[in-house]
């Protein structure tokens, strides 16, 4: 399926994106391993998180929808022997919070995702979960692979790359290992998991390690819990950049989830000028929420931190669309990790954006645009997307504000993450429509 997004006059309104998707994972993984019943409410329910429900049955658990967006799981306290193939889909966090969570039960489980999961690294986790005795039949370090868990031990381990997937199996596992177990990592990723395994009842603390706190887990047993899944900021991104670029805008999204560890674009948009704000913080879930105000901004070019790349891994391509509308250069840096999602994103962003006419340039772990103001994209383009769905998201608001249509391909990939992204749109004043 192909969509295209025209330019438009405005966009106004409110909107409250779908559920988030790390927490929507975490609730279902976590109510599958805790015993007793889990109350889920606002779940996403996109393809991603779907093939994490499915993963949960296979594991033991009663996993039933009970409502609009809301879901309830019976665990059965850990995970039993799956009959058939773990199929992750898309989702690498699926597939690596999995694989995590099991290894700590006597079991053998396969996993397996599509062509595009094939492709991505999955010895980050395979590394840490062998030291802790994991057994792994994984010829290429890639899906598909055999787990073969049980009779782990704690470790202390040092993780070459920030990421809130390797934490957490790390960290699931170490629900069952013998001993203590603790991750460090070079910059803090998003710590749902930390906060929600204290939900679950699970002992889970920091420890610090070198004048930095890291956290920690011991042996648990989880019981069923009550979790409100807030709207997903990295959704909510798409929405905000969009209401930024395009002319005569306001948009208010609501009940977003503003995790400090989650906010990287958003710091970055008010440092670009924008004008952006934040009503009506709560936080009735141990995760603070938030409705955030956006309108039409002139926006300058800027060079954010390497250190806040994992604050804003996911938002990096609607991060270099909104840069195509600044005034100069934004280069971004620290995001090697770009190469390895579920397309090479800084790969895909840059040829996109080239052939909508934006200077960009691609560096190792980044890419530079060199804007030119909000009037200055020509758009006009069809995009190749790899499947990648925030990829196809970021070019579609890219056409509102361009001078020319755009196109993107593969446009179904969306669902895994945002579904009915289109409507949400058009309800703000979007044009995004499919090509026949």
């Amino acid at each position: 399926m192909r969509l295209r997004a025209r330019p438009i006059g405005s966009l106004k309104g409110r909107a409250r994106p779908p559920g988030d998707k790390s927490i929507s994972h975490r609730a279902l993984i976590m109510g599958a391993l805790a015993r007793g019943r889990t109350e889920v409410e606002g779940l996403l329910e996109a393809d991603d998180v779907l093939c994490t429900a499915a993963a949960a049955r296979q594991f033991g658990a009663i996993v039933e929808k009970t409502g609009e967006s809301a879901w309830r799981v019976e665990g059965a306290g850990g995970f039993k022997q799956p009959g058939e193939t773990i199929e992750c889909g898309n989702s690498g966090t699926a597939a690596r919070l999995l694989i995590g969570a099991a290894s700590g039960y006597k079991l053998s489980a396969r996993f397996d995702g599509d062509k595009s999961l094939r492709k991505r690294p999955m010895n980050r986790v395979i590394a840490p979960l062998s030291q802790m005795g994991a057994r792994f039949d994984a010829p290429q370090s890639k899906l598909p692979l055999i787990v073969h868990g049980g009779g782990l031990k704690g470790i202390v381990y040092r993780s070459p790359v920030s990421s809130a997937q390797v934490k957490s199996a790390v960290l699931l596992a170490g629900l069952q290992a013998e001993g203590e177990t603790v991750l460090i990592e070079p910059e803090r990723s998003r710590d749902h998991t930390e906060r929600m395994l204290k939900v679950f009842g699970a002992h889970c603390d920091q420890v610090e390690i070198d004048g930095a706190l890291h956290p920690r887990v011991r042996p648990s047993t989880l019981t069923g819990a009550r979790v409100y899944v807030p709207a997903d900021p990295s959704s909510a991104a798409f929405l905000i950049a969009a209401a930024l670029i395009t002319k005569n805008s306001e948009v208010c999204v609501e009940d977003v989830l503003v995790n400090p560890l989650r906010l990287g674009f958003f710091e970055t948009l008010l440092e670009m000028g924008a004008k952006l704000r934040y009503e009506e913080r709560r936080d009735p879930i141990g995760e603070p929420i938030a409705n955030i105000i956006a309108s039409t901004s002139d926006l300058i070019g800027v060079a954010p931190p390497p250190r806040r790349a994992p604050s804003m891994i996911d938002e990096f391509p609607i991060l270099a669309v909104t840069a195509a509308f600044a005034q100069g250069e934004t280069r971004v840096v620290g995001a090697a990790e770009l190469r390895v999602k579920e397309s090479d994103r800084i790969t895909l962003m840059v040829d996109g954006l080239k052939a909508c006419g934006v200077d960009a340039e691609e560096l190792p772990d980044g890419l530079i645009v060199r804007g030119n103001g909000r009037k200055s994209v020509r758009g006009g383009a069809t995009i190749r997307t790899m499947g990648d769905h925030r990829v196809a998201m970021s070019f579609l608001v890219l056409g509102l504000a361009a001078k020319e249509p755009v196109i993107v391909d593969e446009a179904e990939m969306i669902n895994t993450s945002f579904p009915g992204f289109a409507r949400c749109m058009a309800a703000l004043g979007a044009d995004i429509s499919e090509v026949v």
